[in-house]
């Protein structure tokens, strides 16, 4: 759906992803309907943030009867699809949409598609910073005899703004990079011109049940491309990898080690990054030159030099930004040193598998805080990798006692002490109890932030400041 005039359309969820589409839509459409399961006065800064938009509010709950005559349901990323309306407008043979889907059909230029299980958000913000750098150095183009335009590179999605928010003022030879999650995906119907897959492992189970459903969700970046679309898959990474029958264009890749002879992308090998493209060789930099901690970031770097390379970015200039990046917040991010404890904060770990990486990526001694609310995820790998490189687990949360449990089930290893405390800033106070000068005092979760705050970027921020109030 390109034409919204005269459409009635319901919107679920008013966060950034349903307000923006919301704003944009009052526009255009006849009717919109934004509808919260959150009563109005949690609502009293989004409802402001849409006073001057022809929108009606309706909150407390989804009724089904909102479905009666519309033309159209929009689904934000955080509204679960086994709710009641939603099955009910999948039975009434109603269209599903969601912000980046919408984008994606009225975008005027060129688009880049970032996902993965780990690494999107560092590695979209990488291949933004690259491409605006890119950009920069891009002739000026005369628009007509009176205006002079420098093309723009636009970054957002499941970070940042909705692009929605800028697609009015897009161009064709703009550029937009977007980072897309599996809960944007499972609804498009549009894949982006390149699109990067970085990795699939367990996550969002909650929401999508199983493996399988996850990974077909994560896929439906590359079900809609052309044979003129260019796919880009980490190959280190099996669930990434084992998708590369459904590539239709130029298949690129990225490893950690040296990428066999028959196959294009980013590789390191006698620790210096390369990439190649066919018979062609470019060497892009020492790895050492790289500031961000952890064999994952080195990963995340490789694939955002693919994607600029694939792209067409300057390489002189994607080197420079690479070297001078330090990361994303919540991501590793360097807190502060106290009486010789180094506090890291990696809140964005919402999964096993990220604090396996946070932990990989120190070589000193760990106290390792964990908890949260679990994703029904697999914990035992994690729990081994905690009895060979962990000191102290500092476990709290709604999920502290099974972390505690499946810590304790195994038998391997060294052993560890796991100490049990209610809340994030209880977690604070006992790591800083335990640790010692040397140590690496690392909030890596694994899980996520509901059970106390309303995201990660919430409880990261929380984390910063309390650690700074340390003494």
């Amino acid at each position: 759906m390109t034409n919204f005039f005269g459409k009635r359309i319901l919107i679920l969820g008013a966060a950034r992803q349903g307000l923006a589409l919301a704003r944009w839509l009052s526009t255009r459409a006849s009717s919109v309907t934004l509808n919260d399961a959150r009563q109005a006065e949690a609502l009293d800064s989004a409802q402001a943030s849409l006073k001057d938009s022809k929108v009606k509010w309706v909150t407390g709950s989804h009724p089904i009867e909102l479905l009666d005559d519309i033309d159209l349901l929009c689904i934000s990323g955080g509204v679960p699809l086994d709710l009641p309306i939603v099955q009910e407008a999948i039975q009434r043979g109603i269209p599903l949409s969601n912000d980046s889907q919408i984008f994606m059909e009225v975008v005027p230029c060129k688009t880049i598609g970032i996902t993965g299980s780990a690494g999107k958000t560092t590695t979209t913000t990488l291949v933004g910073e690259m491409a605006k750098s890119a950009i920069k150095i891009q002739p000026i183009q005369k628009q007509s005899w009176a205006t002079v335009r420098r093309p723009r590179a636009y970054v957002g999605g499941n970070i940042g703004d909705p692009l929605i928010n800028y697609v009015d003022e897009m161009q064709e030879d703009d550029l937009a990079v977007l980072e897309l999650s599996s809960f944007q995906l499972e609804q498009m119907t549009r894949s982006p011109n390149i699109s990067a897959i970085l990795n699939i492992t367990p996550n969002h189970l909650d929401r999508h049940g199983t493996m399988e459903a996850y990974t077909k969700a994560k896929a439906r970046i590359l079900d809609f491309q052309s044979k003129d679309d260019i796919a880009i898959l980490g190959f280190d990474n099996t669930g990434a990898w084992n998708l590369r029958n459904k590539v239709k264009g130029k298949l690129f890749t990225f490893s950690l080690l040296e990428l066999q002879k028959d196959l294009n992308g980013a590789y390191v090998k006698d620790n210096f990054l390369y990439i190649r493209d066919g018979k062609k060789i470019i060497e892009i930099m020492p790895k050492e030159k790289i500031q961000l901690r952890g064999e994952h970031n080195v990963s995340n770097v490789l694939a955002a030099f693919t994607i600029g390379y694939a792209a067409g970015f300057d390489m002189d200039s994607m080197i420079q930004v690479a070297q001078e990046f330090r990361g994303v917040a919540h991501r590793l991010e360097f807190v502060r040193e106290l009486n010789g404890v180094r506090w890291y904060n990696d809140s964005i770990a919402t999964a096993p598998e990220r604090s396996m990486a946070a932990i990989n990526a120190f070589t000193e001694p760990i106290v390792l805080m964990l908890g949260g609310r679990d994703k029904n995820l697999p914990w035992n790998d994690l729990a081994k990798l905690i009895h060979q490189r962990v000191e102290h687990v500092v476990a709290f949360g709604e999920a502290r006692e099974m972390i505690e449990d499946v810590v304790a089930s195994i038998t391997i290893g060294r052993g560890v002490d796991v100490h049990l405390v209610k809340n994030l800033q209880e977690a604070i106070l006992k790591a800083n109890q335990v640790a010692k000068s040397g140590d690496v005092v690392l909030l890596s979760p694994g899980c996520t932030s509901f059970d106390e705050f309303a995201d990660f970027a919430e409880r990261g921020e929380r984390f910063r400041t309390w650690v700074q109030e340390l003494s």
